[in-house]
């Protein structure tokens, strides 16, 4: 019976949520940090650090691992720090959950399920593939959850965005031609903790059911807050220069047919309103448990990408 689960990058938008839901609901919970300590994250981990994982994991002695941490264009955290996650929970005898992307592949097939095997054509989507088959080789029975764009509680890093390209605290646009199918932030974490109890093993795609560029999503996170539309400004992957997955969508059906969680798309949680608070937690599906200006083009699930400054 898993009882005190692990979470790398629990002072993170997903590894904080995921902290919270699993504390909410009766798991004893201990969170990571790399520089800054959160209510959910009280160890400081570098999972650069090979010795430190398996220090931190051996004391700890957690019945599950959840792997939510990422560097995100540090090659060395996204897939030696998996690696390494990986490797100390095998020999502390601990179930693995592993978080991967949408971006280790490339678009041109569009539709992805669980057998696709990656093409990345950036950086990121390949250090996230590396990490996937570190993970695989290492615990053939850890699950590998392949998910998309975060968000749905106001704080994820699109929503966050978007506020600002509205406001004008930066200069930029959101692409018409990037084609995602979002994730609410509360599903795809209490998709994790079932995951962390259960045994699955092997790839697993979590995402929402509505494909939606990243223009229609910042429209739909407007009209939610009050926002106008018309200010967000549109542009397309093809004109900006930039070399990036274009539609990638992940199939859900095998997510659907062994969770339990149900995962909602877009057009249905970007229409509800906000919690109050971002501590309130949206109860529907939880099992109970004994500056400057700077020009940006938003990237598929890394950070804004500077081109230029005024």
């Amino acid at each position: 019976m898993t009882s005190r689960i692990l979470i790398t990058g629990g002072s993170g938008h997903l590894g904080s949520r995921t902290a919270e839901r699993a504390a909410t609901v009766g798991f004893s919970v201990v969170g990571t940090y790399l520089r800054t300590p959160a209510p959910v994250a009280g160890e400081r981990l570098d999972i650069c650090d090979r010795s430190a994982v398996q220090e931190l994991i051996e004391r700890v002695r957690p019945d599950a691992v959840i792997h939510t941490a990422s560097g995100r264009d540090d090659w060395h955290v996204v897939a030696d720090g998996a690696a390494h996650v990986a490797a100390a929970s095998v020999a502390a005898s601990a179930r693995l959950v592993h978080v991967s992307s949408d971006a280790l592949f490339s678009g041109r097939n569009v539709e992805y399920d669980e057998t696709a095997t990656p093409d990345p054509i950036y950086p990121y989507g390949a250090a996230k593939a590396a990490a996937e088959t570190a993970v695989r080789a290492i615990d053939p029975q850890a699950a590998v959850v392949r998910t998309s764009l975060i968000l749905g509680d106001g704080h994820g890093q699109h929503e966050r965005l978007t506020r600002d390209l509205i406001t004008g605290h930066v200069h930029g646009a959101l692409f018409t031609d990037m084609i995602r199918k979002p994730v609410h932030v509360f599903d795809l974490a209490d998709a994790l903790l079932e995951l962390a109890t259960g045994d699955y093993a092997g790839i697993l795609n979590v995402a929402g059911t509505d494909p939606v560029s990243r223009y229609d999503l910042g429209v739909l996170m407007a009209r939610r807050e009050g926002l106008d539309p018309a200010q967000i400004p549109a542009a397309t992957i093809a004109h900006s220069g930039l070399r990036l997955p274009t539609d990638v969508r992940l199939c859900t059906d095998r997510a659907t047919s062994v969770l339990n969680v149900r995962l909602r798309g877009a057009y249905e949680f970007m229409t509800m309103p906000l919690p109050k608070t971002s501590r309130q937690q949206d109860q529907r599906s939880l099992p109970r448990h004994g500056g400057a200006r700077q020009r940006i083009w938003w990237t598929p699930t890394a950070p804004a990408r500077r081109v230029g400054a005024r």
